[in-house]
């Protein structure tokens, strides 16, 4: 066991070494808990090496953390995730970030936090002091806190009295990180309490029914998510989603660009000479004309480059002679039967030379995977990895993918695949996988997947 605590820190160490080398030869400084988070303040991991060096010391941080903690406490750290996510809705809901952020550097008192929250000062102290101990808040002095670099991410940038006034618009024109935040822990953490109930009902547990999730056993909904939100009801809940889809997009690299139509523009900018047509529900089509293509790129639509289609994509394909099919972000919301329908209908209008392309997350395997496996055989198949004896997959450094995994299990029933169920889906669909083109070695967010037709 000594040996291995050397070996990481050793690991540690050096990670750590070449990340302020890299830092230094660029003039850059990686934040420290106390600078408040901006999108600049994350300049350093574009830098070459620095954001390997960055996932290496997480990884090795996390394990080495996981080898000296005794393991009913380190058991008890993962039991006591619903306490973490109960204290953070309070005050994400109680708007703590924006008080402290409007009592400057100093921090306020608790007691000064819950009357203008209205949250009873002794529960609030003692969640604060709960987040604080996982660095999120920090208490300056007892009962005193102030925002840290976490803390400050759920911060709206409005002011207290305008949310106040208007509660229900309180994410509106924000980047969208803290509705994200709200919808994981409203909706998701509630539907995380039926995932085990889900798994043993009868009529739940092998279905591969969007209208099966965990979300739908919770709320007592016979629709799948994106109807309920739709109901008067919900109303804030859609209202708060849809300005979340914005906090996503803040998370993934610059190119990865989400919303109606979007990733298409900088294509059809960057290539004139294609013609692209654009396929989604007819109220989506409409908002994508109204309020993207109409007012950045109306030439595109005038001129017929560009064509905005209300398409079932469970129905037939009326596209018959497309060069290339590109869905970006589709599969992980269908469970297989639904994606196979998908692929399907694209397959039956596919042409020898069609290429198809996915902009999905691929699910690294925790484990290395052996050098006669014939993933080595497809371009960018396996991720980089992780050096021994760290998880293969830099472990809570990518945790981002398996939790957008797991939200599509509690919301739709479906979810994210690794590369084996990817290319077996593809493969079932007349389809065969010939290259992940990875933008981050180690990363297995958002990684484009080519297929032709077999």
């Amino acid at each position: 066991m000594a040996s291995s605590i050397l070996e990481l820190s050793r690991i540690i160490s050096d990670a750590a070494v070449s990340l302020d080398k890299a830092c230094k030869e660029k003039n850059v400084e990686v934040p420290s808990l106390e600078e408040l988070f901006h999108p600049q303040s994350e300049a350093f991991r574009t830098i070459p090496g620095a954001s390997e060096a960055a996932n290496i010391l997480i990884a090795a941080s996390a394990q080495i953390t996981a080898m000296v903690l005794p393991p009913p406490n380190a058991i008890f750290n993962i039991i006591s995730g619903h306490f973490k996510s109960a204290a953070l809705r309070v005050c994400l809901e109680a708007n703590v970030t924006e008080i402290l952020r409007e009592a400057g550097p100093n921090g306020a008192h608790i007691d000064d936090v819950a009357e203008r929250s209205g949250v009873n000062a002794i529960k609030l102290g003692r969640l604060m002091r709960y987040l604080a101990t996982h660095h999120v808040y920090k208490e300056l002095s007892p009962n005193v806190y102030t925002n840290n670099r976490i803390s400050s991410t759920l911060d709206t940038g409005k002011s207290v009295k305008e949310i106040t006034a208007n509660p229900e618009a309180k994410h509106d024109n924000t980047p969208g990180f803290t509705a994200l935040a709200g919808h994981h822990l409203d909706e998701v953490n509630k539907s995380s309490a039926y995932l085990w109930d889900t798994l043993q009902d009868p009529k739940f547990r092998h279905s591969d029914e969007v209208t099966a999730a965990p979300f739908n056993y919770a709320f007592h909904e016979q629709e799948p998510l994106w109807a309920w939100f739709k109901t008067p009801n919900q109303a804030y809940r859609q209202r708060r989603f849809d300005t979340a889809m914005r906090g996503v997009a803040a998370m993934q690299p610059a190119d990865a660009i989400l919303g109606v139509g979007a990733s298409t523009m900088p294509l059809a900018e960057a290539y004139p000479h294609l013609k692209f047509i654009i396929q989604d529900r007819p109220n989506v089509i409409m908002k994508a004309r109204r309020c993207l293509w109409d007012l950045k790129f109306p030439d595109a639509i005038k001129s017929g480059r560009v064509e905005l289609k209300a398409h079932d994509f469970f129905t037939e394909q009326p596209v018959k002679n497309a060069s290339v099919f590109l869905l970006k972000q589709i599969m992980h919301d269908w469970p297989n039967s639904y994606a196979a329908k998908i692929l399907t209908e694209l397959r039956k209008v596919a042409q020898n030379d069609t290429k198809l392309l996915l902009i999905d997350n691929i699910i690294p395997f925790t484990c290395k995977i052996s050098p006669t496996s014939k993933e080595h055989s497809i371009t960018g198949a396996i991720p980089r990895e992780a050096p021994s004896p760290l998880l293969a997959n830099y472990g809570i450094a990518n945790e981002l993918g398996y939790d957008a995994d797991l939200t599509m299990m509690l919301m739709c029933n479906s979810q994210d695949r690794t590369f084996t169920e990817l290319e077996m889906l593809l493969k079932s669909t007349g389809w065969k996988l010939t290259k992940v083109q990875r933008s981050d070695g180690s990363s297995s967010f958002l990684q484009p997947v080519e297929a032709v037709p077999l």
